[in-house]
C-alpha cells in the first residue's frame, strides 16, 4: 500500500469511528435518526467524506481490495449524498451506517494493522 493509500484509509477510519460514536450518542434508533437533524447531517457528512476518500485512492489499492470493500458503491454513495437533494432515503443512509460502516472500519483496521507490522 502507498503512503497515500495508507492516510485516506486512516482518514476513511476516522469517519467510521465518528459515525459509531454518533450513534451511541444519539442511540441505535432509525426514528431519532430521521427526525434529529444533527444526528443524520453528521453521518451523512461522515459518509460523504468516506466517499470522497475512497475516490482518491489509488486505482492498484481498489482493484486489489474490492473483494473486500466495494469501492464502486461507497464512491456511489458519496455521489448520491452529494446530488440528489431532498431524494435521500433515510433507511439506505440507515442501513448503510449500521450494517456496512462496521465491516468498513475493521477492514480499516486490519489493513493499517498488517501495513504497520
Amino acid at each position: 500500500m502507498t503512503e497515500p493509500d495508507r492516510q485516506r484509509i486512516f482518514h476513511i477510519k476516522a469517519y467510521c469511528e465518528d459515525i459509531s460514536d454518533f450513534i451511541k450518542r444519539f442511540g441505535e434508533n432509525f426514528d431519532v435518526f430521521i427526525t434529529d437533524r444533527a444526528y443524520y447531517n453528521s453521518v451523512a457528512m461522515c459518509v460523504l467524506q468516506i466517499g470522497e476518500l475512497a475516490n482518491t485512492l489509488t486505482e492498484d489499492f481498489r482493484i486489489s481490495t474490492e473483494n473486500d470493500i466495494p469501492w464502486r458503491m461507497i464512491r456511489g454513495m458519496r455521489n448520491w449524498l452529494a446530488h440528489a437533494y431532498g431524494e435521500i432515503d433515510e433507511t439506505i443512509l440507515w442501513e448503510t451506517i449500521t450494517n456496512e460502516i462496521p465491516v468498513l472500519l475493521d477492514f480499516c483496521n486490519k489493513t493499517l494493522k498488517i501495513n504497520s507490522e
